[in-house]
């Protein structure tokens, strides 16, 4: 077995030893240096070549953002930004993503002892997924897609997206590039507590021609609006008379996900059929596969992210290879085909 080289960044001897000390434990994992700030970091990259860094936002000399873009302009490597779950630390995580890191995972506190088995389980997914992601050289601010003039003819369909790793700004890219009209979004996007709002916030500066916030339960599914899951419930598609509206509920993880993909294109599959679109983003796993090829078979309109394009080809291909994916498109041609099949 081919270990995962990592490397620790933080500035907490506590959280350095918690991190040390359980990952080392995973057979697939190699701890192989603990830095606590970026200047040490930075000489150990390049001495130990890590396969993935989990790194610390608060820190002193140069933060977890400034290294991050530092590092993704001269040595672009798997990042997981381990941080505390705090309003400020939510927007500079979800800046580090937009520079380039792949994963955010909620900094562990010294005295959640009885919880550190289960949310080692969950970093360790996170630190394999990031291990498998295509992590490009980025220089300056994000690309930002032009909103297009398109139209669509139509507004009485709704449209399903579901993403995970690299997923923040896939969703970010397709949103961006919509029109004003369109109808109904509800997304589900994997991330930690107390991130959906900031990502919702973030998205709704970023997409000029929607209507982007977290959720709430009843919420009217409307033209020109875009709603994301809260981290830690369900959302489902409900109908009464013309209207379209969610439900917002906790529940059972369902594909290892609360929020789950699977669980919202179900609903959809069920509720709208043929007047809905699935689209399904980068990701690692299933998540969302299943529920997909329902909607497909429910004559709903559906789409896959392909391999060249995805951070992880993971949920894209798991939804490919049960036939789920009427088309499959590289992330730039997504909006404009979700735009086609609506007016289609």
């Amino acid at each position: 077995m081919k270990k995962i080289k990592l490397l620790i960044v933080d500035d907490s001897a506590v959280i350095r030893n918690i991190l040390s000390s359980n990952l080392s434990k995973f057979a697939d994992i190699e701890v192989v240096g603990v830095a606590p700030e970026p200047y040490t970091a930075r000489d150990m990259v390049v001495k130990l070549k890590p396969d993935v860094i989990t790194l610390d936002i608060e820190m002193p000399r140069m933060d977890g953002l400034e290294f991050t873009q530092v590092l993704m302009e001269h040595r672009p490597l798997p990042i997981v930004i381990v941080s505390s779950l705090v309003e400020g630390n939510c927007e500079i995580s979800l800046q580090a993503l937009e520079a380039g890191a792949v994963e955010i995972f909620p900094k562990p506190a010294s005295d959640v002892s009885g919880q550190l088995p289960r949310m080692m389980n969950i970093l360790v997914d996170k630190i394999r997924a990031a291990s498998k992601a295509k992590v490009l050289k980025k220089t300056g601010a994000p690309v930002k897609m032009a909103p297009t003039t398109a139209l669509v003819k139509t507004t009485d369909k709704v449209v399903a997206i579901g993403a995970s790793t690299g997923g923040t700004e896939a969703v970010r890219e397709v949103l961006q590039a919509l029109p004003p009209n369109m109808p109904g979004i509800a997304i589900v996007q994997h991330m930690p507590p107390n991130f959906t709002k900031a990502f919702a916030r973030r998205l709704n500066d970023n997409c000029p021609n929607l209507h982007v916030k977290e959720a709430e339960d009843g919420e009217n599914l409307i033209s020109g609006k875009a709603l994301i899951a809260p981290s830690d419930k369900h959302i489902l598609l409900k109908i009464s008379g013309a209207r379209y509206y969610l439900t917002v509920k906790p529940g059972p993880s369902v594909c290892g996900h609360c929020p789950s993909v699977e669980v919202l294109f179900n609903s959809f599959a069920q509720t709208a059929g043929r007047n809905s679109i699935g689209v399904i983003l980068t990701g690692m796993g299933k998540d969302g596969a299943n529920g997909l090829l329902k909607m497909r078979q429910a004559e709903a309109r559906t789409v896959a992210q392909d391999e060249k394009t995805s951070v992880v080809y993971g949920m894209p291909r798991e939804a490919v290879a049960v036939g789920a994916a009427e088309k499959e498109l590289g992330l730039p041609k997504i909006p404009e085909a979700v735009i086609s099949m609506l007016s289609s």
